[in-house]
């Protein structure tokens, strides 16, 4: 099955979160197989994206798929780790550093 390629907005906050949310519920519920978020136009954001990224995670994984997630800032991984989640988001502590790229 061919990948949900899903791409974050360049602001990604609290106040935006749940349209943003909603609006990709659907897109991502009409295309079944690996989740993978391309976050590479993140550049405002708070712990909210952290928020929808883990969500989609949960999705993926009861939809026995996989997650990834591509050109994350380096803020983003960083805020993901000061919360604990960096390593259920991002994968493996080796792969951190390729996550940016």
């Amino acid at each position: 099955m061919p990948a949900a390629l899903l791409k974050l907005p360049a602001v990604l906050t609290h106040a935006a979160a749940s349209a943003f949310f909603r609006a990709a519920a659907s897109d991502l519920a009409s295309r079944p197989g690996a989740v993978v978020v391309d976050a590479g136009a993140l550049s405002q954001f708070d712990s909210s994206a952290l928020a929808i990224l883990l969500e989609w995670r949960r999705q993926a994984l009861a939809a026995r798929t996989t997650f990834s997630v591509q050109h994350a800032p380096e803020r983003l991984v960083q805020l993901a780790a000061v919360y604990g989640v960096a390593t259920l988001i991002f994968g493996t502590p080796e792969g951190l550093g390729a996550v940016g790229g």
